[in-house]
């Protein structure tokens, strides 16, 4: 007798009619044709079986906040850390609370499984700290949240925000962060890339550094990130966010600098829907969309995964957690058309991101984790174009969210009388 047995499905890898078996919280078989019994049958029906989306890039601290105290006017980077200096001190480790758990409600009904947390340290009170670590712990059972220690006015200028930081570790959270452009000089900045990257490798801890989040071509510290990685033995535990500016650099000097990520094992994490809403705000035109080259990163073998960043807050007025929003937005704005392409952007808000973020047993095999998501789709690629509907969350083996697949009826003469968008792809697309 298994805990739960999903018939006829597809997996991430393009088999079809398989069964996966879960058992005590881990997948136990995948193969087709099983006849064991289980306390919950889910039958498929043809439509995708994958492992959580995962977020590797986000504020949760500041989620849900739209509005309060103000609306961002100029819609800029600038503004929106400015308006987050406001909302600050007005709001309470509650509101946080509060604000954190509901967006977790929210993104564990968009098939959300996994989510790094960027948490502000240039709080003298920490409150942020102190409610995201209680966020963690409340949502553990259902949604793992990995904290990055983020010192948002920058760890050099401001005055506190080192020993912030470092209590922030102490206290339990996670990760390194950095804000390196935003330190006054760009001096300032490589030098707090070297100071958080010792205190990383001194404590055993992954780095994640907002780097270079900037249309300005001469903002290079994603250079400084990558060398300190080598030189301190940290390949592989550091990912750099954003590199927007890598959109705006000359080609010859990219030429040099994607072999200097590839040599120091350091992941990309670009916010697709953020960054485009964001970058370019000074220019007339041509505009430029801010994006950092995802294909010339991906192709030379650096892990990308796509981060949201934002969802409702003083940087970004929409999102819904939707991580499909974001793998499609990044397909769009990378130009990355291909059939090969448009897969790789679903892997992108999965697998890579899982990666990046070191998550265990993570994946649709015998031995994983049976935490997994039944999508209303029938391949990766449909999964994008459509957002799919998620018709069924798991984590541990247990459904934790479920959804009615969308079939809309139909009245025209000769015509179905239903239609579910799932079956309206090409067969056999070129």
């Amino acid at each position: 007798m298994f805990d739960l047995i999903i018939k006829n499905a597809t997996l991430p890898d393009g088999r079809s009619g398989v069964d996966i078996a879960c058992q005590d919280g881990i997948i136990t078989a995948v193969e087709a044709g099983i006849t064991a019994e289980a306390t919950e049958v889910i039958d498929a029906k043809g439509y995708l079986v994958s492992p959580p989306f995962v977020d590797p890039h986000f504020h949760m601290d500041a989620t849900l906040s739209l509005g309060t105290p103000r609306m961002n006017v100029s819609g800029t980077l600038l503004e929106g850390i400015a308006l987050w200096g406001e909302l600050k001190p007005v709001q309470s480790v509650d509101d946080i609370i509060q604000r954190a758990l509901r967006y977790c409600d929210l993104a564990v009904s968009m098939g959300l499984g996994a989510i790094r947390s960027h948490v502000d340290t240039c709080d003298d009170e920490l409150k942020g700290v102190e409610a995201l670590l209680e966020v963690r712990d409340q949502v553990k059972d259902y949604i793992d949240l990995q904290l990055v220690a983020f010192p948002q006015d920058g760890v050099l200028r401001d005055p506190t925000a080192m020993a912030n930081t470092l209590r922030a570790l102490d206290m339990g959270v996670d990760v390194v962060g950095g804000i390196p452009h935003f330190e006054r000089t760009m001096a300032d900045g490589a030098e707090s890339v070297r100071q958080l990257c010792k205190i990383a490798a001194d404590r055993g801890l992954m780095v994640d550094m907002h780097c270079d989040e900037s249309d300005d071509p001469h903002s290079r510290h994603i250079e400084t990130l990558a060398y300190e990685t080598q030189r301190l033995g940290l390949q592989g535990r550091v990912a750099g966010s954003h590199l927007t500016s890598m959109h705006s650099m000359d080609n010859y000097y990219v030429s040099k600098l994607i072999p200097l990520m590839v040599e120091a094992g350091v992941h990309a994490i670009p916010n697709p829907l953020i960054n485009i809403m964001l970058q370019g705000r000074h220019d007339t035109y041509p505009k430029r969309r801010g994006q950092t080259r995802v294909r010339e990163l991906r192709d030379a073998g650096i892990t990308v995964g796509f981060g949201s960043d934002c969802v409702m807050d003083p940087w970004y007025s929409m999102g819904t957690a939707d991580m499909l929003d974001v793998a499609f937005m990044g397909l769009h704005v990378g130009q990355l058309s291909s059939r090969e392409d448009m897969a790789w952007c679903f892997d992108a808000v999965t697998q890579n991101s899982a990666h990046i973020m070191g998550l265990g047993g993570y994946g649709v095999a015998k031995g994983c984790a049976a935490n997994l998501v039944l999508l209303q789709a029938r391949d990766k690629i449909e999964t994008i174009r459509l957002r799919a509907d998620r018709l069924a969350v798991i984590r541990k083996g247990k459904v934790i969210a479920r959804k009615q697949p969308s079939v809309s009826n139909l009245s025209l003469p000769g015509r179905p009388k239903s239609l579910d968008p799932a079956d309206y792809a090409p067969k056999s697309p070129s």
